[in-house]
Formats: C-alpha cells, structure tokens, sequence
C-alpha cells in the first residue's frame, strides 16, 4: 500500500464528512429543531444578515444539522456545495426556478419521472420557459434540439422506469460547446455507484427520499455543483422561497448515507440476480436492466458506473389486466410508487408514476400498459422470486 493517500475514501466521507462536534462533545451527529438562533448582540445580529459574518441566521436557509447533510453529500458527489431541499421536485424547482428566465429553452429527455416532465411541460410554461423532449439516448437529438436560447439540458440516468442511459460525458461535451448547462438527476445510482460532475455535468440533483435515505422514512432532495450557481443563486432561490428540508429528515438521511454503498452493492447484486431469472420465465416479453447482457447499454452503464443499481422493469404479456393481476398476487413486494427502499416495492408506471401523462407521451417513453417496475430492496432473493412467480402463475388463467 502506498505511503501517499489523497483523502478519505467515499465510505469514510459517508460517515465522517461534515460533522462539527458541538460543546457537549456527541458522537453522532446532533438534530437542530429549532425555527431560529439568538445572537450575541444587535450588531452580531446585522453581521449574519448582510451576509459579513457566517453563521445560522433561521432554520428556512440555516440549519446545522441540514448544513452537516449538504456537506456531506457534496464530498460524496465531489462537488462544490450543496442546497437540501424539501422533496426532489423542489429541487429540481429550484434550479429551474434560480437559473431560468422567460424566454429560455430546455432540452429535457424524455425518459425522466412522469412529474418531472409535467413540471416542465406545464407549471414552467406558463412563465414563458418553453421544453423539447428528446430520446435519452439519442446524442443527435439532442444537438439538432438546441436553440440559441437553450440554457439547460436535464435528464436522469438510469433513466425511470427503463434504465436506459445516455453518455454523460459526450453530452456534457455537447452541452458546454452550445454554452448551455448539464443537470443529471442521480437519484437511481447515487454517488456510490456514479458521479455525474466527475464526468463534466454543471449540476446534480437527488430525490434523497430514495436511496439516500434507504429505509423509506423520509422526503426531502437536494441540488449538488459549484459555488456560484449552487451556493450563490440556488441558496438564494431557497433563502426567499423555502423549499427547505427539515432538520429532523436531515438527520434522517445523514444516517442513511453512512451505509449508502453497502446498500448499493446488495441492490445491484439483487436486481442483476432477478433480471436473469425473469428473463428465463415465460409472459414476460422483455426486461430492462443495465447489468443485462441484452441491454443496449450495457458496456456504457460498465464504464461509468460502479455497479447496475436496484432497478428491474419488465413487460408481460396481456398489457394492463395481466400486469395488475401478476402485482396483486405479489405477497412480498409493496405496492408503491416509491423506491430505494429496503423493501422490495413493485409498480405499474403507466397508472402511477405515469399516470399524468398522455398515452402519447407514454409511448413516446415506452411506458406500455403491460410494462412492471420493481425496486428490488434486500430481501432474500429466493423469496422474491418466488412471490414473483406467484405472480406469474395468475396470468394465462
């Protein structure tokens, strides 16, 4: 081993990265629940709000125990800052929100969460930000999309619920040769198993209610880049607004980061060992998986991902009655929409997820009626493919 050492590596950060000791001297990471904080004097008081002194001014934009989460998160994502917010929408309301005009373009995939794409295709086209939807993958798409005008260009990948992913580096290539900016939604493979910035993306987001948290306890999302646009513009967006993260479900998520790529290796481990299974059963005509063989990407998702993540999706044969008939047979499984969860959660996208969406849309995304999400948690694998069997078994009669 060599003498030389860069720094903590990503599970120690996961642990020990931004934790402060307080006075009392604790050894995990102490909640905050209070609305507001006293200052010495009157002019202590006018230093931490003009800004000439750091400190905790109101709980709406400063928080310790929400400030040890951002610091955190930004050392696993090897960025600069770091906004919590509330829920992932809002931070994906806040970039939006902080950085875009009347009169903007984005360029947006079309392989992002259903709400996601209402956000854009409705609530900020009523302030004049106009959206193209474009395939995840299609790097031509994307270039023959782009408008003088274009300022953002968003997606996730692993994309929901099709795992299809995109090239992260050529499009952040693309997008800084256009002067535009790159978001990666991360939330699927989190920092354990990509780093989005580390491949040329201006800004990451998460939905910290999944993975991040891992257990299901809590809502809240965060925006991850540089300190201009994050610490700067996105802070300001959030001091004025409030779409701000409780100290509570900070503390919540901070514990959920510390096992973050333990989990995320038994996720990966787990779907990969599903997605071959459900590919040998009969009724189901495709699954989508990056780990597979049979996915398009999946020398890609290899290269700039550590593992495949915990998504599995699949279409049965029969569309919507077969699907509902294979979720509701499941004993096992949650029915839910969440996901990152310990358990094990299964889904039907186009009457969820989906569900605002057109059928066009929907088509245009691959969301058929016959097509399953599962979130495969950490469960013993045996018993969840035999509660999918069990599923399995009710189609056909």
């Amino acid at each position: 081993m060599s003498d030389k050492h860069d720094g903590p590596d990503f599970e120690t950060l996961a642990i020990r990265a931004g934790q402060v000791r307080t006075a009392e001297g604790e050894h995990s990471e102490p909640i905050f629940p209070t609305s507001s904080f006293v200052f010495e004097n009157a002019a202590a008081a006018a230093a931490r709000f003009s800004g000439e002194e750091p400190g905790n001014i109101y709980s709406r934009f400063t928080n310790p125990t929400v400030r040890i989460f951002e610091q955190r998160l930004a050392a696993l994502e090897g960025g600069e800052c770091c906004v919590a917010t509330s829920s992932g929408m809002a931070a994906i309301l806040s970039v939006c929100a902080a950085l875009l005009k009347t009169g903007d373009h984005v360029i947006c995939s079309r392989s992002v969460f259903g709400t996601t794409t209402v956000l854009f295709s409705t609530y900020l086209a009523k302030f004049g930000i106009e959206t193209t939807f474009v395939p995840l993958a299609d790097l031509d798409n994307w270039e023959q999309a782009i408008r003088p005008e274009t300022q953002l260009l968003f997606l996730e990948t692993p994309s929901n619920p099709l795992t299809e992913l995109v090239d992260i580096r050529a499009l952040a290539d693309l997008a800084h040769a256009n002067g535009c900016l790159l978001c990666v939604d991360n939330c699927f493979c989190t920092p354990a198993l990509q780093q989005p910035l580390a491949l040329g993306a201006d800004l990451v987001i998460h939905s910290a209610t999944k993975y991040l948290d891992g257990q299901g306890r809590c809502v809240g999302g965060a925006v991850i880049g540089d300190e201009e646009r994050v610490g700067k513009d996105i802070f300001g967006f959030l001091r004025t607004a409030g779409p701000t993260m409780s100290p509570f479900n900070a503390w919540v998520f901070l514990k959920g980061l510390e096992t973050l790529s333990l989990r995320m290796q038994a996720h990966s481990k787990n779907a990969l060992e599903i997605a071959r299974w459900l590919e040998q059963q009969q009724h189901i005509e495709r699954v989508f998986h990056p780990g597979l063989e049979s996915h398009p990407q999946h020398d890609l998702a290899g290269s700039q991902q550590k593992d495949y993540g915990g998504i599995v999706s699949f279409e049965v044969t029969g569309g919507q009655n077969n699907a509902w008939s294979l979720i509701d047979a499941t004993r096992v499984f949650s029915i839910t929409a969440n996901l990152g969860d310990t358990k094990s959660t299964i889904t039907h996208p186009a009457t969820t997820t989906h569900g605002r969406l057109t059928p066009e849309q929907r088509a245009d995304t691959g969301i058929t009626d016959g097509l399953i999400r599962l979130a495969v948690g950490l469960e013993s694998v045996n018993d969840l493919e035999a509660d999918l069997e069990r599923g399995l078994a009710t189609i056909g009669h």
